[in-house]
């Protein structure tokens, strides 16, 4: 008699995060001010990483 067994599967290998964002999908800014010297404030702003295009996953996976 053959054994049957059952068979598991390996769960997908999950993708590798965006280096420049850290997996998040944003990236923050300093705010400047100032026409001539454009000065850095303390506030920040957030926008979408522009190496993943907002969706945390590294575009360009090591293979």
């Amino acid at each position: 008699m053959a054994a049957t067994g059952k068979r598991t599967r390996r769960p997908a290998p999950k993708p590798p995060k965006c280096s420049d964002c850290d997996g998040t999908g944003e990236t923050t800014e300093a705010v400047r001010v100032g026409a001539r010297k454009g000065r850095a404030t303390e506030n920040r702003q957030t926008g979408l990483c522009p190496t993943c295009w907002g969706s945390g996953l590294d575009p360009n996976p090591a293979v």
